[in-house]
């Protein structure tokens, strides 16, 4: 049985990764949002010219699922990672925002 995932194991085996292969150098805020940007923008580019209904269907071809969803864990890894150097608490920072925005836009 596998063990259930959670942000700070993930955020460690990121961590761990980037040790072994003494990346940490090159860990810097700067260039961990750099490479946020980049993996970002390969998850718009699959979406670029597709029509709202394509793109609502697009987890429907195999090939397009299996891109979004490596685009997706590359996102979120550098977004871990940015995370983990500076300090931020990802869940904390989450919920202090929706926190506000349910103050800035009350619901009708």
């Amino acid at each position: 049985m596998t063990e259930p995932l959670d942000v700070a194991k993930l955020q460690r085996r990121l961590a761990e990764f980037a040790a072994a292969r003494d990346w940490q150098p090159y860990h810097t805020p700067k260039n961990l949002v750099a490479a946020l940007s980049v993996e970002a923008s390969e998850l718009v580019e699959i979406f670029q010219w597709l029509t709202p209904e394509e793109s609502a269907r697009v987890m429907d071809d195999p090939d397009t699922a299996h891109r979004v969803t490596d685009e997706i864990a590359d996102v979120l890894a550098y977004l871990l990672q940015l995370c983990e150097v500076l300090g931020v608490d990802p869940l904390t920072a989450l919920s202090a925002k929706i926190d506000r925005n349910e103050r800035r836009f009350p619901a009708p």
